[in-house]
């Protein structure tokens, strides 16, 4: 089975550090028709009293105004790649090493594997490394 792998844009955003925050940023898109695949959120140490959040796909307009009225937006400066497929022993270990022999620096990894399958979102620094691993990842995996 082969893997499937690109780019994404992953919407990020400040939360507030209390009840209820993460909760409000995720009912506007809700609201909006969106359907998430990927969420990670996280207290941010160096701002007491706020987190963040990272969530992708936003797909359409209507997603989109609301990613934004809640606060959310893409950036300049985080590219990432998602890659899904079958899991199997060493995977991360694979693709890890892969990136590392092409001198490719990782921002960010989030993986988790449900059963047989497996999804790995890579976050880069800059879209050439993103396109690069893209190209180092299809190698790798063919």
């Amino acid at each position: 089975m082969a893997y499937t792998i690109k780019k994404v844009d992953v919407w990020a955003g400040e939360i507030a550090d209390r009840p209820g925050g993460l909760a409000e940023k995720l009912t506007a898109l809700s609201e909006a028709g969106g359907n998430l695949e990927f969420l990670v959120s996280r207290r941010s140490p160096e701002k007491p009293g706020t987190g963040v959040v990272f969530v992708t796909p936003v797909k359409g307009a209507k997603e989109k105004k609301a990613a934004q009225a809640a606060g959310l937006a893409t950036t300049d400066t985080l590219h990432s790649v998602r890659v899904e497929g079958p899991d199997r022993a060493g995977l991360g270990m694979k693709m890890t090493h892969a990136l590392a022999d092409a001198g490719i620096n990782l921002r960010g990894v989030s993986a988790a594997a449900l059963g047989r399958r497996a999804v790995t979102y890579f976050g880069f620094d800059s879209a050439a490394d993103a396109d690069n691993a893209i190209r180092i990842l299809k190698k790798t995996l063919k």
